[in-house]
């Protein structure tokens, strides 16, 4: 991830808004995280290449260019597990949302543009830019996957060159009141 300079941060907390974490996983066939739990949290994974099968609810196989919106809300138990030509995917952890409220998940299938997240404070942008070809990104923090990693920084928006998975996260970094009581 990015330092902390490069990204839009609260000064009274340290916080990044909603943004907690983004990890980028590379998964070997067959292979998963093992059962484990999440509360009050949500999590965006997008699918950059392989596949995944998530192990809860009605058990959807993501593929490279989805993206999957996990709510975990007031709590649950779940894998994901890679398929037969393993997975690598970037996984967003934000602030719950609806902390109080049931867990869902809901399937974005390759997605370009703007993905509906359903939360006032966080809003994601994503495009698979080809090799040689270019795309206008909006302003946010730039999460740019390509052949040479995954880079993270902050932007005013622009030209990417492909080839490459843009997200492009645009955060309220203003601390939600729940969070306070």
């Amino acid at each position: 991830m990015t330092p902390a300079s490069d990204v839009l941060v609260e000064p009274d907390d340290g916080s990044a808004g909603p943004l907690l974490r983004i990890a980028d996983d590379r998964l070997a066939p067959g292979t998963g995280y093992g059962r484990h739990p999440h509360r009050a949290v949500d999590v965006v994974a997008v699918v950059l290449a392989g596949s995944l099968r998530h192990a809860w609810g009605a058990r959807p196989v993501l593929r490279a260019g989805d993206v999957a919106v996990l709510r975990a809300g007031t709590g649950l138990e779940h894998d994901e597990v890679a398929g037969d030509d393993g997975a690598h995917v970037l996984q967003t952890y934000l602030r719950s949302a609806r902390p109080a409220g049931p867990a869902t998940h809901e399937v974005h299938r390759a997605p370009a543009g703007w993905v509906p997240l359903h939360r006032p404070d966080a809003r994601l942008w994503t495009a698979a830019v080809p090799a040689g070809a270019t795309a206008a990104v909006p302003p946010g923090l730039l999460v740019l996957a390509g052949p040479d990693g995954t880079r993270v920084r902050r932007q005013d928006g622009g030209e990417v060159l492909g080839p490459a998975t843009v997200l492009v996260w645009q955060l309220d970094a203003t601390r939600p009141a729940w969070a306070d009581a």
